[in-house]
């Protein structure tokens, strides 16, 4: 019903694509035949890691049998798509793990992989994050080890690197668009096709006009309420400004295609040449190359792009002006 009264007065692009992410646990063949029905083509489920003792820790119980027959119930649906969000860094994780629920995961083959760096929040996430204290988090070098490996063994599975933190067959359109350029990113991860807009339905979901970004409230009782009477359940939002557009423009560029320029194109700033003099030591390490209108990351520096990134990222810098852009990423 959701689905068929936002289509009611809308008309559909030539190409559109519908997806949905599924919990392993709960998604079940009718939901699976009910989504495809309705157009959708992509399907993600969040795998984190098959270790009983990891998964204790994060409260994420679900075997690897229902990953598998989620897996092969849309493959066999029909899904030109299925992704499978992989972390690392996670409590009590070790390269073994790793390396196991890689090896799981290549024999289902999935077309998409988020290798995704666990992120420890607890004051945002709560208890969700209480299951362990830091001593049970793996070391930053640790941490290193675990992305470095599970790379190589994604690699050596046919999977090729899109961006930060995603993988793809060189069947899936993700991988092609990398090649076509149209590749995008937003919050939601990497996109195949660019749009400049995306709108948040639902708890603590943010919308994106490209000039402005706008959240939902995070408690559900308070977004019912919100939605009931009629008014938008937005709880904080940004316009940006002129200067935020560029940084913004920079910081996609290098995150979809590894290079960036300001010559001619209304992409240089003011405080470009202060950027530029901090990536110098980046530069020796080869990890990018700049000239006078245009940096390239490099096949290594291609695993710290990331922080490449927040060089760009004014705010941070007059925020943090001696920050360590690698340790922040760690």
């Amino acid at each position: 019903m959701l689905i068929n009264s936002l289509l009611r007065r809308a008309t559909l692009a030539k190409d559109y694509e519908f997806s949905f992410e599924g919990h392993p646990n709960n998604t079940t063949e009718e939901h699976l035949q009910t989504f495809y029905d309705l157009g959708f083509r992509r399907v993600s489920f969040g795998v984190q890691d098959y270790n009983e003792d990891v998964q204790k820790a994060i409260h994420r119980i679900q075997p690897f049998e229902n990953v598998k027959r989620v897996t092969e119930q849309a493959k066999f649906i029909g899904y030109t798509s299925v992704s499978h969000d992989i972390i690392f860094g996670l409590p009590f994780q070790t390269e073994a793990h790793v390396r196991e629920t890689i090896a799981k995961t290549k024999s289902l083959k999935p077309d998409r992989i988020a290798f995704y760096s666990y992120a420890h929040v607890p004051w945002i996430k709560g208890n969700g994050q209480r299951g362990f204290d830091e001593s049970n988090l793996p070391s930053g070098t640790s941490k290193r080890q675990q992305y470095e490996l599970g790379k190589t063994l994604l690699s050596e599975a046919g999977y090729h690197e899109i961006g930060m933190d995603h993988f793809a067959l060189a069947s899936d359109s993700l991988y092609q668009s990398m090649g076509n350029k149209t590749l995008h990113r937003n919050f939601m991860g990497y996109t195949a096709s660019k749009t400049r807009g995306m709108i948040g339905l639902g708890v603590s979901s943010i919308s994106d006009s490209w000039y402005g970004f706008a959240q939902n409230v995070k408690n559900i009782e308070e977004y019912y309420h919100l939605v009931g009477e009629g008014i938008i359940p937005v709880v904080k939002g940004h316009i940006l400004n002129s200067e935020d557009l560029i940084i913004r423009q920079h910081i996609l560029n290098l995150m979809c295609q590894f290079e960036t320029s300001w010559d001619d194109n209304g992409l240089f700033f003011e405080e470009l040449p202060e950027v530029l003099s901090g990536l110098e030591e980046m530069e020796s390490d080869g990890l990018l190359i700049r000239n006078r209108t245009k940096l390239t990351v490099t096949e290594e520096g291609k695993p710290f792009v990331r922080n490449i990134c927040m060089a760009f990222d004014l705010l941070l810098r007059r925020k943090q002006p001696q920050t360590q852009l690698f340790s922040m990423t760690v």
